[in-house]
């Protein structure tokens, strides 16, 4: 029987000269013009359309909206298409299980993984060879640009099991950077104390991983007394909402450096060695902010839901306008590319709370406690709401390592988030059972009892 492997699956020579990496990748988009950018943008969406009128998910949400083939035109058109988030691919998973009918798989090779269900059920992730090894190349890429060297050693706390995260951050680094890898995963693979002596016995130089337990693992470090053998000097990380100084302070001067990816996508932005705000891989990925209740474009420097078109998947799993509700902003001026740059991650819009006529992004908590020496930085909120009167209220429980004033803290949060909330005090560690730090990729620091 005749089938084609993984590697004769697609072009690989293609794919490096059409997503350059290294040298080549900078000197190629340090001057480019938005005419040139759109026009590489606009050949790649017209091949991706094509791909995705043979899945049926796509037939039936276009369809559904009265939408032809000859509709779209090229990437100008991308605005009459309709958005779509994990609540649709869901409920195509429900009606069409165990995959749902986004993909067409036939004959190719597929990567299959999960989404780490930080948001409810896991969702299947599917990926063709092309589709997955560019994702793994925007990654080993932007590493690359940060500064990552072959000499280094890279130790990972992303997640591992069906979880895509510490599987495709496996794949860039040894596909594209040369580096050594340790994949120790998370505190539940790998216990804390466990992983920060990896970190001193094999010289490690990089960590990467959700910051959140990045901070936990400097704490542990500092304990087993173990500073003077750990070299660290890069940490790359989902900081978002995170203190930048804090978690370098916390890791001794190592430079941290930020990057906004989801798994359906792959890397969408990331910073570059300025650390200037994350550019957009905009080769590779067309992304639209849009205003959270209307749907429209959002003016540059307003916040908006990041909707995300993958232009290089158009092998099984095509990515059309898929809606991240994760929150961001655009930034003025050019940086050290012509890719336009973004803030970060600020948010999540379906994580957001109206509380008494404020909108509230829970994840805002962060940079209100960070950097303060009574804190560890660990928060978890609980929303609640009074049977008697119907009003909303929040508690955020912080950990502090003593002589902490609630109502001090209550008072900060008041402030930074223009609403007022309830704070309580707890151990160092005691907020874990709540935030799952220990096993989860992404913490939880919202929980929501009112029952509504």
């Amino acid at each position: 029987m005749s089938f084609p492997t993984y590697f004769e699956a697609f072009d690989i020579k293609q794919m490096l000269a059409d997503y350059p990496v290294g040298d080549a990748f900078t000197a190629r988009y340090r001057n480019i013009s938005r005419d040139e950018i759109f026009a590489i943008q606009d050949a790649q969406f017209r091949r991706l359309m094509q791909r995705g009128w043979q899945i049926p998910f796509y037939q039936r949400l276009w369809g559904a909206q009265g939408i032809e083939p000859g509709d779209i035109t090229g990437l100008a058109d991308i605005t009459k298409l309709p958005v779509y988030d994990k609540t649709d691919l869901m409920a195509s998973v429900n009606a069409h299980p165990p995959y749902g009918d986004f993909d067409g798989r036939g004959n190719t090779p597929v990567v299959f993984h999960t989404t780490s269900g930080t948001t409810g059920r896991p969702q299947p992730l599917m990926f063709g060879p092309k589709g997955r090894e560019v994702t793994n190349l925007l990654v080993g890429r932007m590493y690359r640009w940060m500064g990552l060297k072959p000499e280094d050693v890279v130790h990972s706390v992303y997640g591992h099991g069906m979880i895509n995260g510490g599987h495709y951050i496996r794949e860039a680094v040894t596909h594209f950077t040369n580096s050594l890898f340790l994949s120790a995963g998370t505190g539940i693979e790998t216990r804390s104390v466990n992983q920060v002596n990896l970190l001193a016995d094999f010289g490690v130089t990089v960590m990467v991983g959700f910051v959140d337990y990045i901070r936990k693992l400097a704490e542990v470090a500092e304990n087993e007394k173990l500073f003077d053998r750990i070299k660290l000097r890069m940490i790359i990380g989902h900081l978002g909402t995170e203190d930048r100084a804090a978690t370098e302070a916390a890791w001794h001067g190592a430079k941290a450096y930020d990057w906004y990816g989801v798994g359906d996508t792959g890397s969408i932005a990331g910073e570059g060695p300025d650390r200037d705000g994350l550019y957009v891989w905009e080769d590779a990925q067309y992304l639209e902010l849009l205003d959270i209740e209307s749907g429209t474009p959002v003016a540059k420097g307003e916040t908006g839901d990041m909707v995300v078109t993958c232009l290089f998947k158009d092998d099984i799993a095509p990515c059309i306008r898929f809606n991240t509700h994760d929150i961001t902003h655009e930034l003025d001026g050019r940086g050290e590319l012509g890719f336009k740059r973004i803030a970060g991650f600020k948010g999540r819009s379906d994580n957001m709370v109206k509380l008494r006529g404020i909108n509230l992004f829970p994840h805002a908590i962060a940079a209100l406690i960070e950097n303060r020496p009574d804190l560890t930085g660990e928060y978890v909120c609980h929303l609640r709401r009074d049977a008697a009167t119907k009003r909303d209220d929040m508690v955020v429980t912080i950990e502090s390592r003593g002589g902490s004033d609630a109502s001090e803290l209550a008072e900060v949060l008041r402030r930074g988030l223009g609403v007022e909330v309830a704070v309580q005090l707890c151990a160092p560690g005691e907020t874990a059972a709540a935030t799952q730090i220990d096993t989860r990729q992404k913490p939880i620091r919202l929980i929501d009892e009112r029952g509504v």
